[in-house]
């Protein structure tokens, strides 16, 4: 899916949100400035969630409360650690995911343990600002849910 503009994926996230529930585990990948916050945004906006949404890159994860909780989590800096696994369990992110929906932008090969059923969102960017959007499930009912979507 290509989405033109940034608002575009907000929108987008906002789509996809309508389709989460209490313990969904999301996997965002892409390059910087490709829209994972963007896309994050959209997420918060369509569950509801209070304050605003930004990256939580030096502070590794926020909750948004609100009537469905957002944890939003960076792992981007765990990245470069020994076993930045390890770092991921120790900020324990398991203990809100059967009440919230989880979020973890850079999680790829490291959050996958948190749930045996994930969404992972890769979103690239082109050279026009274009997004591209591919969305992979794993395991669950991910795939039947996108198809509502």
């Amino acid at each position: 899916m290509k989405l033109k503009t940034v608002e575009d994926t907000r929108e987008f996230g906002q789509r996809l949100a309508a389709v989460l529930r209490a313990g969904d585990l999301v996997l965002l990948t892409g390059p910087l400035g490709a829209g994972k916050t963007a896309l994050v945004q959209g997420i918060g906006a369509g569950l509801g969630v209070q304050g605003p949404i930004t990256s939580p890159t030096f502070v590794i994860a926020r909750v948004h409360r609100g009537p469905l909780p957002l944890v939003h989590a960076d792992a981007y800096r765990l990245g470069d650690r020994p076993d930045p696994r390890a770092e991921i369990d120790d900020l324990d992110l398991d203990a809100s995911a059967d009440d919230a929906v989880t979020v973890i932008e850079w999680g790829a090969g490291m959050v996958e343990q948190l749930n045996d059923e994930y969404l992972r969102v890769r979103i690239d960017r082109l050279d026009d600002d274009t997004r591209v959007i591919d969305l992979v499930p794993h395991g669950g009912d991910w795939a039947h849910r996108l198809e509502t979507m």
